[in-house]
């Protein structure tokens, strides 16, 4: 599924930037009258061989203005191209997580656990870190082939080779073997805890 997802939007952002390029690059030869200084001609009929043309016409733009039906229908579609729009933009947000992990229970059927309870528990053990304020833990990849990103915001005493070296071995090694995963590959990123300066009477 997510494979085809990908293709998909390959596929439309791939159509969407022919489109772009083929109208702007059009609309670019006639504002620069590059027809005229070349020596090439454009097709019959054709709106924007001139810098003089513009791109709606008087008569385009207010041909169906006078008519009750035309600004409803305007509002409609400009609406449902909104709509799709949010849609995909939080579809990519939503492709991007782990919904469920699939766990070898040796009875060669697998058992599934949910993608959020495990980033609730990695959080939770990440946070209970020595030096580590808050953690934020996703899981993206594949359900057969898991990866894990996480953020983690330092406490100014904080030793960051120390932390990583304790989520590697501890936190992220426990989901690895509660999981039965081979290798659970991991990026981590660290920031620091901003805080007041102290003041000393």
């Amino acid at each position: 599924m997510r494979k085809v997802s990908r293709t998909v939007n390959r596929v439309l952002l791939g159509l969407t930037g022919l489109f772009l390029i083929g109208v702007g690059g059009t609309v670019l030869l006639g504002g620069l009258d590059l027809p005229g200084k070349w020596g090439f001609g454009m097709p019959s009929g054709w709106r924007w061989s001139r810098p003089e043309d513009v791109l709606l016409r008087d008569a385009d733009r207010t041909r169906w203005t006078g008519h009750g039906w035309w600004w409803p229908v305007v509002i409609a579609v400009l609406a449902v191209l909104v709509l799709l729009a949010l849609w995909w933009l939080l579809a990519q947000f939503r492709r991007h997580r782990l919904g469920e992990i699939l766990v070898d229970s040796g009875d060669d059927e697998g058992a599934h656990v949910r993608g959020r309870a495990m980033e609730s528990v990695l959080t939770a053990e990440s946070e209970s870190l020595e030096g580590v304020e808050r953690a934020r833990v996703v899981l993206t990849g594949r359900r057969t082939e898991p990866r894990l990103r996480a953020g983690l915001a330092l406490a100014p005493h904080a030793e960051p080779c120390a932390v990583v070296a304790r989520l590697s071995s501890e936190t992220i090694a426990h989901a690895r073997t509660s999981a039965g995963l081979e290798r659970l590959p991991a990026e981590v990123r660290l920031r620091a805890v901003k805080h007041r300066a102290e003041r000393v009477s």
